[in-house]
């Protein structure tokens, strides 16, 4: 994992999942994670972008 996509996994961790898996099934499960509440959305974006 390179340094670019682990701070996107914090910062903004739908567009890290978008630009490993493009759209679909884990981004959008990202996206939900992300706008409900952050942490779980940077755990889902670290396991996903393993």
């Amino acid at each position: 994992m390179s340094l670019i996509t682990i701070i996107l996994n914090i910062l903004l961790p739908p567009l890290a999942v978008f630009l490993k898996h493009g759209l679909g099934k884990n981004f959008l499960i990202n996206l939900i994670l992300t706008i409900i509440l952050w942490l779980p959305g940077v755990i889902h974006a670290f396991i996903v972008n393993d």
